[in-house]
C-alpha cells in the first residue's frame, strides 16, 4: 500500500475540488460586485496651540556646562563631552584613558532633581548654597541647582578628597544657575 505525503494529498484535493466547481451546472457564474467608493471626511478641527515644552525641555545638559568648565572644575584635561537621553539630558565628560581618573557629569530636569531627592532620602549631608538660584545644595563630589523649577546636577569624580574642589563646584553652580 502506498501513502501520501500531505502536500500531495493537498493538491489532490484542489484538483478535485476545481474539477467539481467546473462541472457546477449551466448557470453562469455571478460577476463580481462593483467597486464601491468611500470617502473618508475628517471632523472639522480648530487649529491647536502646541504645548509649551518644559523649560527643562528646552534645556541640553552640554550646553550648561562647557568643556572647559568641566576641566576646570576637575582640574584636568577631559574629553569632548558624551550627551545622552533623548532630550540631551545628560552630558559626560570623562578624562582620558591616560590618565587621571576623572569625570563630570552634568544632569538637567527631572533626573537631576531626583538624583537630590534620592540622596537626600539617604540621609546624605548637604551644605546649603545661598544666593545660587532658588535652591542650591552642595554635597560630597556633586552640586544641585534649581531655578523656576528646572533642577541640575553636576557631579565629579576624582580620586582625592572632594572638599578640595568644593570652591570650584560652587562657583559653577553659580554660573549655571545664571543661565537657567
Amino acid at each position: 500500500m502506498r501513502y501520501l505525503t500531505s502536500a500531495t494529498r493537498l493538491a489532490v484535493t484542489a484538483v478535485a475540488v476545481a474539477a467539481l466547481a467546473a462541472c457546477g451546472g449551466a448557470e453562469p457564474a455571478a460577476a463580481p460586485p462593483a467597486p464601491v467608493e468611500t470617502t473618508v471626511t475628517e471632523p472639522a478641527t480648530e487649529p491647536t496651540e502646541a504645548a509649551e515644552p518644559t523649560p527643562a525641555a528646552q534645556l541640553q545638559a552640554c550646553a550648561l556646562v562647557t568643556k572647559e568648565e568641566a576641566e576646570k572644575l576637575a582640574g584636568t584635561p577631559l574629553e569632548d563631552p558624551t550627551p545622552s537621553g533623548q532630550n540631551q539630558e545628560s552630558c559626560w565628560y570623562t578624562g582620558p584613558v591616560s590618565g587621571p581618573t576623572a569625570q563630570v557629569e552634568v544632569h538637567v530636569g527631572d533626573g537631576a532633581k531626583k538624583f537630590y531627592e534620592i540622596d537626600r532620602d539617604l540621609g546624605h549631608e548637604f551644605e546649603t548654597l545661598t544666593g545660587i538660584g532658588d535652591e542650591a545644595y552642595l554635597e560630597d563630589g556633586t552640586v544641585f541647582v534649581s531655578v523656576a523649577g528646572v533642577w541640575v546636577a553636576i557631579r565629579l569624580v576624582r580620586l582625592d578628597d572632594m572638599a578640595r574642589y568644593a570652591d570650584r563646584m560652587t562657583e559653577l553652580a553659580r554660573m549655571v544657575a545664571g543661565r537657567l
